[in-house]
């Protein structure tokens, strides 16, 4: 079961590059609301810290990488406007 948590969260968390990407890329972001992901980043770190108390792998890692990628995006948006 623990395997298939990791995958799921795989998925989870590779559906952010494309948007990194494309911000990286464009440096646009204006269609990109900032107040979702501060919720979202706000929302993950709080998995983060459940995955840690928990010690469950398979919600810990792929929400700490998740939080790293929203994190850039939050970053980029504030950069680029």
């Amino acid at each position: 079961m623990q395997i298939l948590g990791l995958v799921a969260g795989a998925f989870v968390v590779f559906a952010s590059l494309p948007q990194i990407l494309k911000i990286i890329k464009t440096k646009r972001t204006g269609d990109i609301s900032l107040q979702m992901y501060i919720i979202l980043n706000i929302g993950t770190f709080l998995w983060v810290v459940y995955g840690i108390i928990t010690h469950q792998v398979a919600i810990l890692i792929p929400n700490a990488i998740f939080q790293i990628f929203n994190l850039t995006i939050v970053y980029l948006k504030i950069k680029h406007g």
